[in-house]
Order: structure tokens, then sequence, then C-alpha cells
């Protein structure tokens, strides 16, 4: 369990998360270290980029998302919604969407009054759309819904978008302004490489899953990746001769340089940060201040001193309004005001794009 897990290795954790050491010098090469990093909230998602970098902005994640077309966002690990590297997206894709999420995504739809036919309607005028005309937006697929005389109101859109993304025909791509556009796979990536084995992606997952977390246990890659405990180990054991041995039992790479001894500086970390998303527990973390993953599954933005919760923080107004939970020295408040006006920089001072 989490809360006995040794402080060497939980050093490790934040070594391999870029929360420690050097820093991250590209969005893409923050992201590509971590795989997956969870991405239903645009704040969170770029917030984790700058917790783990140096002197980017959010402005470097939008170019990343949109000229550059190297990062992309959809749905893969646990059916939810991930920025990963447009590089990793064709494997990871067909390892992680698992059809699981497409049942759950038709039964939404279901109650909503949507059946099988209509949601398949729907996912069938986003794929013309975005091949004729995307890059095109979350509004402007609702407009081409209903103008078929589909079904559009709620989120229904967002659960058809979830089924053509699930099924590969869909990722959010490029800014529109301040929107996330969606593109169609392949006209925005090319043409999909040929398929992994089913065993080499394991080997894959299991491989850059212990770089951006490890040391960790196969139930901690099994809870990360949405995938069954099985698999997880189907996973590391193809790569036993690139593991460490360790007294602890968790797995380790041995291309990971030691880890540097000690514990992050004070951080601002944004909400859904991947350290609290990386393993099976999050109580070495937390502690008692269970409360900053709400009862409905948000996780809200949080301050870290010393690898532990120490407060939460909310963006208002282009500032960073920090509640800590108890009275914090001196020089650890001066650290996380440093961190206030560095998320104030990183920002723009401004709204980050809206989640549509």
């Amino acid at each position: 369990m989490e809360h006995s897990v040794a402080p060497t290795a939980i050093e490790g954790r934040f070594a391999a998360q870029l929360l420690s050491g050097a820093p991250g010098r590209s969005a893409v090469d923050v992201t590509q270290r971590l795989l997956a990093i969870q991405g239903q909230d645009p704040r969170g998602a770029r917030l984790a980029i700058r917790a783990r970098s140096e002197r980017l902005t959010a402005a470097h994640v939008d170019r990343a998302l949109t000229a550059d077309r190297s990062l992309v966002i959809t749905w893969l690990n646990r059916g939810t919604l991930h920025l990963i590297c447009s590089t990793d997206y064709w494997w990871l894709h067909r390892l992680t969407a698992r059809p699981q999420f497409q049942v759950g995504c038709r039964r939404i739809l279901a109650r909503s009054g949507v059946g099988d036919a209509a949601a398949d309607s729907g996912v069938a005028v986003i794929e013309r759309a975005l091949s004729a005309d995307g890059p095109l937006t979350r509004q402007q697929l609702r407009d081409r819904i209903a103008r078929a005389g589909l079904p559009a109101e709620g989120n229904v859109v967002l659960h058809m978008l979830m089924l053509a993304s699930l099924r590969g025909i869909a990722v959010r791509g490029p800014m529109v302004g301040a929107q996330q556009a969606y593109v169609h796979v392949r006209e925005w990536l090319g043409e999909p490489p040929a398929s992994l084995d089913h065993d080499v992606a394991l080997a894959e997952l299991a491989r850059r899953y212990l770089a951006g977390h490890g040391p960790a246990s196969d139930r901690d890659l099994a809870k990360w990746a949405g995938l069954t405990v099985g698999q997880a180990r189907r996973g590391l054991a193809a790569i036993a001769a690139e593991l460490r041995d360790r007294s602890d039992g968790l797995a380790e790479l041995c291309s990971r340089a030691p880890a540097p001894r000690g514990l992050p500086g004070p951080r601002l970390l944004g909400p859904y940060d991947p350290v609290l998303l990386g393993w099976a527990s999050r109580a070495q973390i937390l502690g008692p201040h269970q409360q900053i993953v709400t009862v409905n599954g948000l996780f809200r933005p949080f301050a870290m001193v010393a690898g532990r919760a120490a407060g939460t923080w909310a963006w208002s107004g282009d500032q960073v309004d920090l509640e800590p939970f108890g009275e914090l020295p001196a020089d650890v408040m001066s650290a996380l005001a440093a961190e206030a006006r560095d998320v104030r920089r990183f920002l723009g001072a401004g709204e980050p794009p809206s989640a549509e």
C-alpha cells in the first residue's frame, strides 16, 4: 500500500515525475516522460507541465497542440481524456481505448434518449465534417449534428465525440481561439504505423510508465492505465531484464539514474496533477487531507510541501488564492509566493482555454 512505501521510493517517484532533479525542457519533453497527463481540465494539464519545467508558458503547450501537432488530447486510460505526444497516439490508443468504454458511452447516451442508431449517425456526421472542414470546435460540430436532425442537447454531442475518439476517428487537436478544436486523426497525424503486437505494446507501456512513475508495482500500473493486473504483470515480465532489483518489491528501470536525495521544494500543483493519479493510492501525499479529491471525483489544485499536501489554492481574478491547512514557516510561504508568481507568468495572467 502507498502509505508503507519507503522514503527512497517516494523520492524516486518525484524524480521520475520531474518534480525534483533536472526539469523538462519542453511541453513535449514533459509529456513524453509522463506518457499521459489527465486532460479534461485544460488549465490542469498545462499546469502539470509548468510544475515540471522552467521558463515555459501555456502558449508553448498551445503551440505544440496547434502549429507543431506534437501533442493531442483524447480518451485513453480509464476512459478519461489525456494529453499525450502525437507519436504515442496509435499504440497507446489501440492498447488503452478499451471496447468497454464505448459500451459505457452508449449507455450514457441511451439514458439521454439517444439509441445506438442515432449515436452511430452522430459519429458519421462528425467523421464527414472533420474530413471535409476540420478543425472544428465542439459547438460547430453540435450545429452539424443538429442540422442532420439528430439529438444535440446537453452532453449528447460530447459523448458522440467520445465515441468517435474511442473508435480512432477524432482527437482534440489545435487551439482555435480559446477553444480546442477536433480533427480527423488520420488527416491530422497521418496514416497509422503498423500495429504493435499486443504483448510488445504491453511491454512498451510498462517501460514508459516506469520512466515517469517508477518505482511502482503491477497494481499501480494497472490502476493508472485502466488495464487488468494480469496485463500489467505481462508487460512488466516482458521487460524483466531491464528492471533493477529492489528490496521492497517495486519495479524500477535500470536505465533510470539513482533518485536525488531529498524531496521537491514547495510547489503549487494544478487540478488533476499526475502526482495524485499515477499510483493505486495517494495517501502518502494527501495524508489526512483527502478532501483535495472531492466525493464527485474532482481533484483540486493543492500546495505540496516536503512531499505532502499543505493547502489548497484557486485561480481567481488573475491571482492565486492560497489556503494553507495550517501555519507554514516563513521560508515556505515565501517559496509558495514565488510559485504563485510563476503560475501567473505561465498562464499569462489570463484565462486558460475552455473544456469545449
